[in-house]
């Protein structure tokens, strides 16, 4: 089974970010996605600096993939998403494209890509909608998180196409975009005015219940879970469902994590070790409820 590193969805400085990656390029992982997924006004790293990482990547053996915007809201977040595209199909540098809107889908399929890769933002939920992509030319499906292990396996036993599926096994779990910042909102700033305040937040804004207890997370537009999204002691039965695991990023041992669900999954620790070795590397306690059609936050384990 493969490993891909999603895309970063922190605001980081350019130096962490371009650190980051070169630590990445040593790890175990196959697939590394790269790109401004949530806000188009962080601009710590242009397109052509992620094209540039990407060769730098691609160099070190990994499938290199360019994620779209999720959230398309003017027509320089359009100019971008065309630029993404156009490299793919023209093949230079010819990085395959993750798209994670309708909009990526129509222009992918326009200029005749056909090895593009469903987001998870698509929000596929039933085996017609998955089909028309595999149609349209995807050959690789991101699972929404929020869909449960049951119901996955359902839905790829209707489909009449075979596709690559992948399966978001580590992270805060991406719950919601907004055309609203909240961490502006949270320093009592308006979004086109947000100072980017996101620079110095390494994974977030924790919010909590007036108990104290930890409950979402604040990531500019987007919305996540405060506790952490972890299968690794899930991995005998996610095998059997998807061909490949995404672990998302996180400010502080993301190679680690890598390293662990590596380890797992060729069998040098076991699922409920590698489980109990991530937590001293976890910027919130796990959950896996999704997974078992359960509320998200719960850490469910099965009998």
């Amino acid at each position: 089974m493969k490993l891909a590193l999603g895309p970063l969805l922190y605001y980081w400085p350019r130096q962490s970010v371009l650190d980051f990656y070169a630590d990445i390029a040593e790890s175990p992982v196959d697939s590394v996605y790269l790109g401004e997924t949530v806000c188009s006004r962080r601009h710590e790293l242009r397109l052509d600096d992620w094209l540039e990482v990407g060769q730098m990547l691609a160099a070190a053996g990994k499938e290199v993939v360019m994620s779209t915007q999720g959230l398309i809201e003017s027509e320089s977040d359009l100019k971008v998403l065309r630029r993404i595209v156009r490299q793919s199909a023209s093949g230079e540098p010819g990085f395959r494209v993750e798209a994670n809107d309708m909009g990526a889908v129509r222009l992918l399929t326009d200029a005749g890509v056909k090895n593009w890769i469903a987001g998870p933002t698509l929000n596929i939920f039933n085996p017609a909608t998955l089909q028309l992509m595999v149609d349209s030319g995807a050959t690789r499906w991101a699972v929404a998180p929020e869909m449960s292990g049951a119901a996955l396996a359902e839905v790829r036993a209707a489909l009449a196409t075979p596709i690559e599926t992948e399966v978001f096994a580590y992270g805060r779990l991406p719950l919601a975009h907004s055309a609203r910042c909240f961490t502006a909102r949270h320093f009592n700033l308006q979004k086109d005015t947000c100072e980017f305040r996101c620079l110095s937040i390494m994974d977030g804004i924790t919010l909590r219940t007036r108990e104290g207890e930890p409950f979402l997370t604040l990531n500019g537009v987007q919305t996540q879970s405060a506790r952490v999204h972890n299968l690794l002691a899930d991995l005998p039965a996610v095998q059997g469902k998807a061909e490949m695991l995404r672990i998302s990023p996180q400010g502080a041992s993301t190679r680690g994590i890598v390293e662990l669900f590596r380890a797992a999954l060729d069998g040098a620790h076991t699922p409920a070790d590698a489980l109990a070795a991530s937590r001293a590397l976890m910027v919130e306690a796990p959950c896996n409820g999704f997974w078992h059609g359960r509320a998200g936050v719960e850490q469910y384990i099965a009998a």
